[in-house]
């Protein structure tokens, strides 16, 4: 059984045949403790500065693209030691998937339940052949599929990168939610093999998954905001003194 585990969840702004050579669009780390039915969410903004092995002070969304074009499929590695080295926090596991991949584990599970917290509106949401579409969300619950929650997940002209990373997090417990359905697991198993990368083994899944029930357990979220960083020579670096507290008490 695992007691605790990090597991760092990245998703990759790659569509088509593009491949694994790609900045990260999301980066979250999210620590599952079965011993407390405890899981907790760390959201890293990719606009942060950090200082990543090699290749010095750098946007932390080009960790992976640096690892797996310049150092032939290092991306994930990389990742994880730079996430060690700057926030302390030891990677035991990852799941890394593109958007394609995405929208398959959201369709897998029949779709999540989101409370949109005010209307959002997008008149340049990107889109898989490079234009961009007007896109709005109202305010209140829904239920999105998979190419729905990608869009909700992924726009930002509306408010911010920050906001956006609280999105992600809210998907994600969306999706935990609608995976405690048993019935979806067959579907869900279908895209794990086929459509996610992870080195989580099914064994594994199965043992972390009753602290991820969120119903009687405990759920524990931070995203670094602006109350979390500090300025940089280039741009916003994390505040390390004021997210200790955080990452001591959920991510050792």
């Amino acid at each position: 059984p695992i007691p605790s585990a990090n597991i760092l969840v990245v998703g990759i702004d790659s569509r088509g045949n593009e491949g694994t050579a790609a900045r990260t669009d999301s980066i979250m780390v999210v620590n599952v403790n079965s011993n407390s039915a405890r899981i907790s969410l760390l959201s890293i903004p990719r606009g942060l500065w950090v200082n990543v092995p090699n290749y010095g002070s750098q946007m932390i969304n080009t960790a992976h693209f640096l690892g797996e074009y310049r150092e032939d499929n290092n991306g994930l590695p990389l990742l994880k030691q730079t996430i060690e080295d700057n926030f302390g926090i030891h990677i035991d596991h990852y799941v890394r998937m593109d958007f394609a991949g995405f929208v398959n584990m959201i369709n897998a599970v029949g779709g999540i339940h989101v409370d949109v917290p005010y209307v959002l509106e997008d008149f340049e949401y990107p889109t898989a052949d490079y234009g961009t579409i007007h896109i709005r969300f109202e305010e209140g619950p829904q239920w999105l599929d998979g190419e729905n929650a990608l869009i909700y997940a992924r726009t930002r002209h509306s408010d911010d990168d920050y906001r956006r990373a609280e999105r992600q997090q809210q998907v994600l417990v969306g999706f935990v939610k609608s995976a405690l359905n048993p019935t979806t697991w067959g579907a869900l198993l279908d895209v794990l093999n086929q459509s996610v990368e992870t080195d989580l083994s099914i064994t594994e899944l199965v043992t972390i998954a009753p602290a991820v029930g969120l119903s009687g357990g405990q759920l524990n979220q931070l995203v670094i905001d602006r109350d979390y960083i500090l300025p940089g020579s280039n741009g916003p670096i994390p505040n390390y003194e004021a997210l200790e507290p955080f990452i001591a008490e959920n991510f050792q």
